[in-house]
């Protein structure tokens, strides 16, 4: 309901702005097609599920976004403008001087994310493993079902949910970010969190996973729980001043908004014949009827 009142909003003053971006997957579609000015979606879900298929059919020439090439497989129709990788402010997670000791999970409580795999990889190497995540009520029961047992009979340290404030130090004390994923993840902002403070990433291959990850740079794409295993031992190849920088080349903020400027002037350009026939059609008076 918040969202068609915003929209609304947006529709009626439409023309007070030269182009208009949204992050509201598929909602303004139909809306904003019926008025002049440009705009842009960014899509920022996982795509694979049965009920886009008829929307992006619909309106399969409505410029979108993707923010990883992964995340564009299950809806080739759309029409797609962009990838544009997330990025963070370079200056809001850093490295710090700690010891690297444990393994560090970050993000959410939930089958997908594969915290139990993580569990399962953490205590075969004998390295702690220290959870910094929520757990939403969809999550509960996996995790007093499934995590709370072997979290009891294990090394593995639950924190909780973190700020931002706090993950630097969180991410430069491991000695990898774990990201034991089992699904089409749409990008896995987590993966350039640890980049920024240095922190190797041993990520499964699904989703965007190998997007994100240089494996043997900045870390390591693995299959299962086995090859994430193995390649514990090669994490003292990577060097963690390497992995920084590669975070600054690849996903700071002033990178993607670089990207999404690109974007908009490529659509203006695309847009003003249009416009230009809009306004002269506005100022021919209409025939008597």
């Amino acid at each position: 309901m918040r969202f068609m009142m915003m929209l609304e909003q947006v529709y009626r003053r439409a023309g007070d702005f030269d182009f208009l971006h949204f992050h509201l997957d598929y909602y303004p579609f139909s809306l904003f097609s019926r008025q002049a000015t440009p705009f842009i979606t960014t899509l920022h879900g996982r795509l694979d599920l049965p009920e886009h298929q008829p929307v992006f059919e619909v309106f399969s020439s409505l410029p979108v976004v993707s923010i990883s090439n992964s995340q564009r497989r299950p809806l080739p129709q759309a029409n797609w403008v962009r990838t544009v990788h997330h990025g963070l402010p370079a200056d809001l997670l850093e490295p710090r001087p700690i010891k690297p000791s444990y393994f560090a999970f970050l993000g959410r409580v939930a089958p997908e994310k594969g915290l139990d795999r993580a569990i399962r990889i953490a205590e075969h190497c004998g390295v702690p493993l220290k959870v910094a995540a929520k757990i939403d009520p969809v999550d509960q029961t996996y995790y007093e079902e499934q995590i709370r047992p072997m979290i009891q009979s294990v090394r593995v340290e639950y924190i909780g949910e973190i700020n931002d404030r706090e993950k630097s130090a969180f991410l430069s004390g491991a000695v990898a970010l774990l990201v034991p994923i089992n699904w089409p993840e749409p990008f896995g902002l987590v993966m350039i969190e640890a980049m920024a403070c240095g922190t190797p990433v041993i990520a499964f291959n699904r989703g965007s996973a190998s997007e994100i990850i240089e494996d043997g740079l900045t870390g390591f794409v693995v299959e299962d729980e086995t090859g994430a295993i193995g390649a514990v031992d090669r994490l003292s190849q990577l060097s963690r001043d390497n992995i920084r920088r590669r975070f600054e080349e690849r996903f700071t903020a002033r990178r993607m908004a670089q990207d999404y400027l690109a974007v908009y002037r490529g659509l203006l350009r695309a847009s003003a014949p249009q416009l230009r026939l809009v306004a002269e059609e506005a100022q021919v008076p209409q025939r008597a009827l």
